[in-house]
């Protein structure tokens, strides 16, 4: 992460390449990528841009989905959107897009860490979002989020329901307890921190999950679980 420091016209072009857009007013670029900690003032932050870009982002993704799933009922539309657009999906895009290296922070930026850390750069995301909108319109910003999202919407988990609440329903049914997460270990440095947690259910055998955050890494023991268990079917392997 540049700690304040405004990026060089080369990464600029560098950052435009993966976002497959140039922008013809730069300043945009730069706010999205300017994170609170810098000390600047708000309207040089990307707090507003977040918001914007957040409600640009539902649309276009339910919109593709609405287009990609013709005969899906809303509930299993409604379900790929949540997960879709929910901050673990945009900190997965990017990472994917190697945000960490462009996003303009303070010194403080080190005290951001775990989930904090993946807000962040899912923040970043639905501000570049934004800025792309208003830099060059809706079908500017939808092209962009085609790009990153529209292989992710076809996957056939993407229309799973929540992995930690379909446990938790399950074992509450099947055995009337809740399951319990416990963090086995954290490793790796403050800005790409992995976490290593176990879900145990009385009279199951545990799982264990790894991920960039502990929510990340509950959710994966809870897969791990449920596709074990047969509750849920292993997607299968593309070929």
């Amino acid at each position: 992460m540049s700690k304040g420091r405004a990026l060089s016209a080369e990464e600029k072009t560098e950052l435009e390449n993966v976002l497959g857009y140039t922008f013809t007013d730069k300043q945009w670029l730069d706010r999205a990528l300017t994170h609170a900690s810098t000390g600047l003032a708000k309207g040089a932050n990307y707090e507003r841009l977040e918001f914007l870009g957040d409600r640009v982002l539902g649309l276009c993704v339910a919109e593709l989905l609405f287009r990609t799933f013709r005969t899906a009922p809303e509930g299993e539309l409604s379900v790929r959107l949540n997960q879709l657009v929910s901050a673990d999906s945009c900190a997965e895009i990017a990472d994917e897009m190697e945000l960490h290296r462009f996003i303009r922070t303070g010194a403080d930026v080190k005290k951001i860490t775990g989930k904090r850390m993946m807000n962040v750069r899912a923040d970043v995301v639905e501000s570049l979002i934004a800025a792309i909108y208003l830099d060059g319109g809706l079908e500017s910003a939808r092209a962009f989020i085609r790009r990153y999202w529209e292989d992710r919407a076809a996957r056939a988990d993407a229309a799973r329901r929540d992995a930690k609440t379909e446990l938790q329903e399950w074992a509450h049914a099947r055995f009337g307890v809740t399951p319990a997460y416990k963090i086995d270990d954290r490793a790796g440095p403050d800005h790409d921190p992995r976490f290593t947690v176990t879900v145990e259910l009385p009279g199951v055998n545990p799982e264990t999950g790894t991920d960039r955050s502990k929510r990340a890494a509950e959710q994966v023991a809870a897969t791990r679980m449920l596709e074990r268990e047969g509750v849920w079917q292993k997607p299968q392997a593309e070929i």
